[in-house]
């Protein structure tokens, strides 16, 4: 698997490296890894792209 490179805001990291580190975690990539992965199968289980939308604008990823 490859490896891309994410910029994060500094702040927004800063409290990544934090939660990451209270939660356990082996590193920060773990951490985000496992957040992202349980976002994206919560959006797997969405029954339509309409409903998928909702739900990404209701996090405030899409307007």
């Amino acid at each position: 698997m490859g490896k891309d490179k994410v910029k994060l805001d500094k702040d927004l990291l800063a409290k990544v490296k934090k939660f990451a580190e209270l939660s356990g975690y082996t590193s920060v990539e773990e951490f985000i890894t496992h957040c992202l992965e349980k976002e994206i199968a919560k959006l797997e289980e969405s029954d339509s792209e309409e409903e998928i939308k909702k739900k990404l604008k209701g996090l405030g990823y899409i307007s």
